[in-house]
C-alpha cells in the first residue's frame, strides 16, 4: 500500500502515461487530449448559433468521462492518498521563493498565492485570472494543450506538435524567469 502514497518513478509513470496514446488509437482511432472538452461542454450546454460549437459532441463523450475520471482521480490522489511530505523542491529554489514571499510548500501550490481572498489583489488578479485566460486562450491558438501535442502529438510524429511543445517549455522558461519574479514582488 506504501506505492499509493509517494509518487511513482518516471520510469513507471512515464511508460504508463505513454501507453495511453497506441491504446486509444488501437481502440476506436481516439486521439489523447483535455483542452477540446470545454468546446464540447458548451456545444452539450449552449444552445447557440456560434459555428465553433455546431459539431457532434456526442462522438467525442468518451473525453468527458475522461475528464471527470481525472477530476475524481485528483481529489482521491490529493485527499485519500496524499503525500503528508511537503512538495520536494530545490534547495536554491526554496530560497528564491522565499524571497519572493512563498515560504510554505504544502499541498499543491503555495496556498498564499491562489486562494480566494488572493484573487482581489493585483498579484492574485495577475497570477489566477490573467495568468488563466492566458492559458486558455495559448491553448485554442496552438489547437490544443500540453499533453495533446506533448504526449499525443508528438508520439504520432506530428511536427506541429513538436513546435508547440518547444513553445510551451520556451514561455514556461520566460515566465518562470523573466515575469514571474516582477508578479510575485508586487
Amino acid at each position: 500500500m506504501e506505492i499509493l502514497y509517494k509518487p511513482w518513478p518516471w520510469y513507471v509513470a512515464g511508460p504508463l502515461i505513454g501507453l495511453t496514446v497506441p491504446l486509444l488509437l488501437w481502440l476506436d482511432n481516439k486521439r489523447f487530449g483535455i483542452s477540446s472538452t470545454l468546446r464540447q461542454i458548451c456545444a452539450a450546454c449552449v444552445p447557440a448559433n456560434i459555428s465553433y460549437l455546431k459539431y457532434d459532441w456526442k462522438k467525442e463523450s468518451w473525453n468527458l468521462f475522461f475528464v471527470a475520471g481525472v477530476f475524481i482521480g485528483g481529489y482521491l490522489a490529493g485527499n485519500l492518498f496524499g503525500n503528508p511530505e511537503p512538495v520536494a523542491i530545490n534547495p536554491s529554489a526554496a530560497i528564491t521563493m522565499g524571497q519572493w514571499g512563498v515560504l510554505s510548500f504544502d499541498g499543491q501550490m503555495p496556498e498564499s498565492l491562489f486562494n480566494f481572498s488572493s484573487l482581489f489583489t493585483l498579484k492574485g488578479f495577475l497570477l489566477i485570472v490573467v495568468g488563466g485566460f492566458m492559458v486558455g486562450f495559448g491553448t485554442r491558438y496552438a489547437g490544443g494543450c500540453t499533453s495533446g501535442h506533448g504526449i499525443f502529438g508528438l508520439s504520432t510524429l506530428q511536427w506541429p506538435s513538436l513546435i508547440a511543445t518547444a513553445l510551451f517549455f520556451l514561455g514556461g522558461i520566460i515566465v518562470s524567469n523573466w515575469v514571474l519574479p516582477y508578479i510575485l514582488q508586487l
